[in-house]
């Protein structure tokens, strides 16, 4: 069976099966990278690569009844233009732009139909074309990651939720005019369809041709948010998708779109992580292995050699925050990290895995320094940590 998935025709036909499950097949994908890390085979990680880049979009007739079923048959009364054709598409929705007959310039997301009945059984689904493949490591309980997966998915399908992370994120940073955050727009918003105000914005990874001092300083606002997210919010938005920043060439904030996956941060993980970021400024290496194991990371199920791999690996994930200025651009560290990884995975076997919490936090870490290593940043990553490990 395994041999007949991986011909090149069969993995071209997984992926088409995955990706017409949108949401579903996209939300596992990041579950299983995240856990199970370089442990994928790269045969699986080229097919969730796949789906994140296609999109499908519903037709116009599709799209009138979903509105006429949140705002009633009459709703293109309330806009002056409503363009039917979407500027942007993600795994459960697409967003369209529009202008109430109050002139407010408006992106609305619209969700899918049927996404969030589908939910549980489209997660199931790619679970048994995951399993069938050969290509997950012995012992991975996918128990844990598939009931996580809906959890997420039902709320990142619940479009209510996300308006109210959204205006808490504003709230949050009314006193941080580098950052700019759509406003909700309450009335025109329901489970399936989340209104905010229209902001203008480039690609943030156009910046890869703007000056250094430039791109410095959007990463080096990125990064800070971030920390100041999980340690002192308490409340991380926790998809780093390059398409959810946006840079405003004429302004110079930093737009911050898509709030559906925010999650709060609990005390006893933001104090977790503080004490191993403390330790690892510092350098000591007991204290590090201390708090890795209090959040979670390690447990002593774990074999001893590999537990000496992991801990290698996050002594180098430590270097760009001591670093006084760190050149995302020039260095090794995701090099050494992918074959340490890749190290770990030759043993194809799972004996631990960490609370799902620390999942979405890693996500993030990660996605912030993909991003960083697109521009060629340098930021002095302590100088924005240490504030907030007094």
């Amino acid at each position: 069976m395994s041999d007949l998935i991986l011909t090149p025709a069969n993995v071209a036909r997984l992926a088409e099966q995955l990706s017409q499950m949108r949401g579903a097949a996209m939300k596992v994908g990041q579950l299983l990278s995240m856990d199970a890390g370089e442990m994928l085979p790269p045969e699986l990680a080229d097919i969730l690569a796949r789906l994140r880049s296609e999109a499908h979009y519903m037709p116009p007739r599709q799209l009138r009844t979903v509105l006429d079923a949140a705002w009633g048959k009459d709703w293109h009364r309330r806009f002056r233009t409503f363009n039917v054709r979407p500027i942007a598409a993600a795994s459960i929705g697409q967003v369209h732009r529009a202008t109430t007959v109050e002139g407010e310039d408006l992106a609305i997301k619209v969700q899918y139909p049927g996404v969030r009945r589908s939910i549980d059984s489209d997660v199931d689904n790619v679970a048994a074309l995951m399993r069938i493949s050969g290509l997950l490591p012995r012992g991975l309980d996918l128990a844990q990651m598939l009931a996580e997966a809906k959890r997420q998915l039902h709320e990142e399908a619940d479009y209510e939720r996300e308006g109210r992370c959204l205006a808490r994120f504003g709230t949050l940073l009314t006193g941080a005019p580098e950052f700019r955050v759509p406003a909700l727009h309450e009335g025109l918003t329901g489970r399936d369809v989340l209104a905010m105000t229209h902001v203008a914005g480039d690609p943030v990874e156009d910046l890869v041709e703007a000056p250094q001092a430039e791109r410095d300083r959007v990463m080096r606002l990125l990064i800070g948010l971030m920390f100041r997210e999980l340690l002192d919010f308490r409340l991380m938005q926790t998809d780093p998708n390059f398409a959810n920043y946006r840079h405003d060439p004429s302004t110079g904030q930093v737009v911050l779109l898509d709030f559906g996956a925010t999650r709060e941060v609990g005390t006893d993980m933001a104090e977790g992580y503080r004490r191993l970021l403390r330790a690892g400024l510092a350098g000591e290496s007991d204290a590090m292995q201390a708090a890795v194991f209090e959040l979670g990371f390690l447990s002593e199920a774990v074999p001893a050699d590999l537990r000496t791999l992991m801990l290698q690996m996050l002594e180098i994930s430590m270097e760009p925050l001591r670093a006084a200025r760190f050149d995302f651009g020039a260095n090794d560290v995701a090099l050494r990290l992918r074959d340490l990884g890749m190290e770990i995975g030759e043993q194809r076997e799972v004996h631990h895995l960490p609370p799902v919490e620390t999942f979405y936090i890693q996500r993030k870490f990660g996605g912030m320094y993909l991003l960083a290593s697109r521009l060629r940043a340098r930021v002095a990553i302590r100088e924005l940590i240490e504030p907030y490990l007094q």
